[in-house]
C-alpha cells in the first residue's frame, strides 16, 4: 500500500519581474517563456508544476540550465515564494505557515545541501556540521558526537577542527552533506550535492549515500546534471524544460518510453543493461514452466545475461516469492533496442495532476 505523498506540489507557478501577478495572466493564457520575456520583461521560472514526491523516495530532478530545477527545489522550503499554486508537506499547506512556524519547519523537518557549499568560514568543520543541532538547542557535546559520526561516514574523520579554507572544494561539499545528515530531517533537498567531487570520490559518496538511505529512508529531492548518477540513485526521475515538467517516472519508464526527443536525448548514452530490471523486460508471450530457473524482479539485465546463456528458454521472474512472468533472450534484445514489445514497470504511483 502506497502512503500519502510526503510532498505534494499543485499548479505551481513562478514569474520573476516587477509585476508577476499581472504577467501570470499571460502565462495561464498560453504565453511561452520567450514571448513573456520579449513582450512583458518577465521571466517564467515555473509553469504549472504538479507532482507528488513519496515518503522515503529519492526524486531526481534533471534538465538543462534554466529549466527550473533549482527554482523548484527552493520553493519546497520557501527560499523562493511562488507566484501561484500550493505546496503541501505531510498534508499541510506550507504557504500558510507564518514566519516562526516556517523557521521551525526548516530547523526540524528539512535540510539542504547547496551546490556552493554555504559553509560558515569562521567555524570549524565540526561546528559547521553540527549547526542545525546547535540552532535547535542541542547541548554541545551531544551535537559534536553526532556530527563527528557523519563526518566519519563521508570520509572526513580527522578534519573536525579544520576550517573551510583549509579544505578542497570536494571536501567542503562533503561537509555540507554531513551537515544535512546531522540535522536528521525527514526531507533532504540536494542541489548538485556531488558535483564538486572527483569521479572516484563521487562514486564512493553515491554508494555511501545509498547505504545510508536504505536505513534512514529520507524523502530526498536531488538535482543533478549527470544522468548516470541519476540512474544510480533515483526511485523516480523528473525531467524539466522551460519551467515545465516534461516527463516523470522510474528510470526504466523514461528510457523505454521517452515522452519526446528532449527526454530521449538525456537517455541516449545510457548503458541499458545496467538500468533495466528483470520486471522491465518480461516477455508477454511466454509462460512460467515448472522447474524454471528463477530470479528476483530487481535483478538487472546485465546480471540476467549469464543465466539466459544457460537457460535459453527463459528464466522466471519472482516478486515477493511469487512468479510474475518470464524473461527470454528475445525480450531482452527488444528492451536493449528500445523495442515497443517491452512494457516498463508501472507499479509506482504516477505524478499528480
Amino acid at each position: 500500500m502506497i502512503s500519502d505523498p510526503k510532498i505534494q506540489i499543485r499548479n505551481l507557478y513562478k514569474v520573476f519581474g516587477t509585476d508577476p501577478k499581472s504577467a501570470l495572466r499571460f502565462v495561464k493564457d498560453g504565453m511561452d517563456k520567450d514571448k513573456l520575456l520579449a513582450e512583458h520583461g518577465h521571466v517564467l521560472g515555473l509553469n504549472d508544476i504538479s507532482v507528488d514526491m513519496q515518503v522515503g523516495d529519492i526524486t531526481v530532478v534533471m534538465g538543462l540550465s534554466g529549466s527550473g530545477k533549482s527554482t523548484l527545489i527552493r520553493h519546497i522550503n520557501r527560499l523562493i515564494e511562488p507566484t501561484d499554486g500550493k505546496i503541501l508537506i505531510d498534508g499541510e499547506d506550507a504557504l500558510l505557515l507564518g514566519t516562526e512556524k516556517l523557521r521551525e519547519k526548516r530547523r526540524s523537518d528539512m535540510s539542504m545541501v547547496f551546490q556552493k557549499f554555504a559553509l560558515l568560514p569562521h567555524r570549524t568543520v565540526i561546528d559547521n556540521s553540527a549547526l542545525s543541532l546547535e540552532v535547535r538547542g542541542v547541548e554541545r557535546e551531544k551535537r559534536k558526537r553526532e556530527a563527528a559520526g557523519w563526518l566519519e561516514r563521508v570520509g572526513l574523520g580527522g578534519y573536525e577542527n579544520h576550517y573551510p579554507y583549509q579544505l578542497s572544494g570536494g571536501m567542503q561539499q562533503r561537509v555540507g552533506i554531513a551537515r544535512s545528515l546531522t540535522s536528521n530531517s525527514d526531507i533532504m533537498l540536494m542541489d548538485e550535492a556531488f558535483s564538486a567531487l572527483d569521479p572516484l570520490i563521487r562514486r564512493q559518496m553515491q554508494d555511501e549515500f545509498l547505504r545510508i538511505q536504505s536505513t534512514l529512508k529520507k524523502s530526498i529531492v536531488f538535482i543533478t546534471h549527470d544522468f548516470l548518477e541519476a540512474l544510480r540513485i533515483a526511485d523516480r526521475m523528473m525531467i524539466m524544460r522551460d519551467g515545465m515538467v516534461v516527463q516523470i517516472g522510474t528510470p526504466a519508464e523514461l528510457i523505454i518510453n521517452p515522452a519526446d526527443d528532449y527526454v530521449a536525448e538525456f537517455t541516449s548514452d545510457v548503458p541499458l543493461a545496467r538500468v533495466l530490471l528483470a520486471r522491465d523486460v518480461i516477455d508477454d508471450t511466454a509462460t512460467v514452466q515448472a522447474g524454471m530457473f528463477e530470479v528476483q524482479e530487481t535483478v538487472c539485465v546485465e546480471d540476467l545475461l549469464c543465466h539466459l546463456a544457460i537457460h535459453r528458454n527463459g528464466v522466471a521472474v519472482a516478486q515477493n516469492g511469487n512468479p510474475i512472468g518470464v524473461v527470454t533472450p528475445t525480450s531482452v534484445v527488444c528492451a536493449l533496442s528500445k523495442g515497443s514489445e517491452v512494457k516498463p514497470d508501472t507499479t509506482r504511483q504516477q505524478e499528480a495532476g
